[in-house]
C-alpha cells in the first residue's frame, strides 16, 4: 500500500459548504458564528425596525447572543462595546452591551466604562437601557452608581451645564438618582440650579448666569450654550446669524436648511464662515463624521441653498474618505440596489427617520472606492446587472447619486459574479455592499439539494476563482443591516464584515494585505485592550 503520509488527500480549501439557514427574505444562507453575528448587530443595529426585522426582534436577537456569549467570554462583550463605540461610532448598541456587563460582570464594566460611556448622550442611553430591564436588571447598585458619579464628577462645571439637554432620562433625572457630591460651592450651586433647588446665584458659573439673563432679555449677547438650549426661544433672524457664526462643525452640517430659512446665509460674512467651516479638513476629521452623514446633508439641502455650500459639502466628503485605501490589482464593487436597500440606514424612527437609505450608503461606499481606485469597476445589481459609466474624477457625491437611482427589485447576489463569469473576467478583489438578503437566486427551501449545493453566490465565486489568474482573488461582503446571515461563508479567501463607518476599510485593507482571513474581523475586535 502506498505511504499514506506521502500520498494523503489534500483538503480542498475552496469547497462549498452546505447552507444551514433560511434568511429573512426566504432564501438559503449561512449563519455567522455567535461572535460574528453579535459584532454584525453591534456595528449596524440602532434598535429601530428595518425592511425585514422589527426593532423588537432586533433586541431579542442581540439579547440572546449577548446572554450566550457573556456566560463564557464576558471579555468579548467588553471589547465589542469599546470597538463599536470607538471604531464604529455607534451609540445604542455599545450602551446596551455595557448594560449587559452591568448585569453580569460589573467589575469588567468598570474597566471599560469611560471608553464606552464617553458623552452625556451615551450616559443617558446607558441609564435608559438599565431602567428598561432589557438587560436583566432595573436597579443600579453601588458600583454602577459610583461609575456614573465618577463620570459626572469628571466633567467641568461648564461641561456639566452644557450636558443639560435631552430627556428620558434627563440630566436632572440622573443627578437625582446617583446623588453626586459637590466638591465646592460652585458645584453645589450648579447642582442646585440643575435640580431646580435653592442655590447662591453668586456661586453659579458665569455661563449659566448669562443663559438665564438671555432668556429674560433676548437683546443681550447670545451665550455660548448648546444649540438645543436656544431653539425653544423666540429667536429673531439676527440671533440666527450669530448662532450660525458660532455653531460647531456638526451643528452647521445638521442645520443648514434652518440657517437658510432664517436668512442667516443671506449674510455674506455668515455664508463665508459656514463654507470655510464645512470644508475645513481639520474640523471634518475632528468631528469624526461618517461620509454618509455628509451625503445626507448634501442630498437634503434646500434647492435655494447657495452653490458654495453644496461644493463645500462635497469637499468635506473627500476629506472624510481619506483613509479608504488603494488596492492592488483589479477591483470590482457590487452595489445592491434591490428594494430592501431602500430601508433607512439607521432604521425606522418614526417622525425623525433619516432620509438616508441603505442603497445611498452602498452607493457612497462604491463611489469612495472608485475615487481611490480609478480602475475599479462598479456593478449595481438587483435581479439584473445595471450598466453604469462613472468618472473616477467626479466627486463621490455625484457618482453616489448616479448609483442610488438604480433598482428596486428583488435581491440576486450571485448575478454580478455570474456576469463576470460570462465574460471570463479577471480580478483580484470583489467587494459586495448589500443587506445580504438574497432570495431570487435561491432554490425553494426544502426542495431537492436546496441546502447541500450552497448559495448561488458561493457557486459563482468558486467558478470565478477557478479561472487562471483569479486563484488568489478575495471576496469581501460588507453588510449594512443588522442581520445574522450571509451569502458567502467565512473562509481564507472570504471576509464578512458589518458596519457603515469607514473603519470597515481598515479591516478590508488588513485582509487584503495578509491574504488569510481566519476570523480576521473577530480577531480585530479581540485585539482591543481592556
Amino acid at each position: 500500500m502506498a505511504n499514506k503520509n506521502l500520498f494523503k488527500s489534500q483538503p480542498n480549501k475552496n469547497v462549498i459548504k452546505a447552507t444551514n439557514v433560511v434568511n429573512n427574505a426566504g432564501g438559503v444562507a449561512y449563519t455567522l458564528s455567535d461572535k460574528a453575528a453579535l459584532a454584525q448587530l453591534a456595528m449596524t443595529g440602532c434598535f429601530n425596525g428595518t425592511f425585514y426585522v422589527s426593532a423588537e426582534d432586533q433586541l431579542k436577537n442581540v439579547s440572546a447572543l449577548a446572554s450566550k456569549i457573556v456566560q463564557k467570554e464576558p471579555e468579548f462583550i467588553a471589547k465589542l462595546a469599546v470597538y463599536a463605540r470607538q471604531n464604529g461610532l455607534m451609540k445604542d448598541m455599545p450602551a446596551f452591551l455595557a448594560g449587559v456587563l452591568a448585569s453580569k460582570d460589573s467589575a469588567l464594566l468598570e474597566s471599560i466604562f469611560d471608553r464606552v460611556i464617553d458623552s452625556p448622550k451615551m450616559l443617558r442611553n446607558f441609564v435608559q437601557i438599565i431602567r428598561s430591564g432589557s438587560v436583566g436588571r432595573k436597579s443600579f447598585g453601588t458600583r454602577i452608581k459610583r461609575l456614573i458619579q465618577g463620570y459626572l464628577e469628571g466633567l467641568s462645571d461648564e461641561q456639566l451645564f452644557k450636558a443639560d439637554v435631552g430627556n428620558s432620562p434627563s440630566l436632572q433625572d440622573i443627578v437625582k438618582m446617583v446623588h453626586p457630591k459637590p466638591g465646592n460651592k460652585k458645584r453645589s450651586a450648579l447642582y442646585g440650579y440643575l435640580l431646580n433647588k435653592d442655590y447662591e446665584k453668586k456661586d453659579l458659573l458665569p455661563l449659566a448666569q448669562s443663559f438665564e439673563d438671555f432668556k429674560k432679555d433676548l437683546s443681550k449677547d447670545i451665550p455660548n450654550v448648546p444649540f438645543q438650549m436656544l431653539t425653544a426661544l423666540p429667536l429673531t433672524d439676527a440671533h440666527w446669524i450669530e448662532i450660525a457664526k458660532s455653531a460647531t462643525w456638526t451643528q452647521t452640517r445638521m442645520n443648514l436648511n434652518t440657517f437658510l430659512r432664517h436668512s442667516a446665509l443671506a449674510n455674506k460674512e455668515v455664508l463665508s464662515t459656514v463654507v470655510e467651516k464645512l470644508q475645513n479638513p481639520e474640523l471634518v476629521k475632528r468631528a469624526k463624521a461618517f461620509p454618509y452623514q455628509l451625503f445626507s446633508a448634501y442630498k437634503n439641502i434646500n434647492a435655494e441653498m447657495p452653490s458654495s455650500v453644496s461644493i463645500a459639502l462635497q469637499k468635506a466628503a473627500e476629506y472624510a474618505i481619506e483613509n479608504i485605501p488603494e488596492f492592488k490589482g483589479k477591483v470590482y464593487v457590487m452595489v445592491d440596489t434591490s428594494g430592501s436597500m431602500k430601508s433607512p440606514i439607521t432604521g425606522d424612527r418614526g417622525s425623525v427617520t433619516t432620509k438616508m437609505e441603505c442603497v445611498d450608503v452602498a452607493a457612497l461606499v462604491a463611489a469612495s472606492v472608485l475615487r481611490k481606485n480609478p480602475d475599479a469597476e462598479v456593478i449595481p445589481f438587483d435581479t439584473q446587472v445595471h450598466k453604469v459609466r462613472l468618472n473616477p474624477l467626479d466627486s463621490i457625491m455625484t457618482n453616489a447619486e448616479k448609483l442610488a437611482k438604480f433598482g428596486g427589485g428583488g435581491t440576486y447576489c450571485a448575478k454580478p459574479l455570474e456576469e463576470l463569469n460570462s465574460r471570463r473576467a479577471q480580478g483580484d478583489l470583489v467587494i459586495y455592499v448589500s443587506d445580504n438578503e438574497s432570495w431570487v437566486d435561491s432554490p425553494a427551501p426544502g426542495s431537492y439539494n436546496s441546502y447541500a449545493r450552497g448559495t448561488a453566490t458561493m457557486q459563482a465565486w468558486n467558478q470565478f476563482k477557478a479561472r487562471p489568474g483569479n486563484k488568489n482573488a478575495k471576496l469581501v461582503c460588507i453588510d449594512l443591516t443588522p442581520n445574522g446571515t450571509t451569502q458567502a461563508n467565512d473562509r481564507e479567501d472570504i471576509l464578512n464584515v458589518g458596519g457603515f463607518s469607514d473603519t470597515v476599510f481598515d479591516v478590508i485593507a488588513k485582509f487584503v494585505e495578509l491574504g488569510n482571513n481566519k476570523d480576521l474581523w473577530i480577531k480585530t475586535i479581540e485585539s482591543v485592550k481592556i
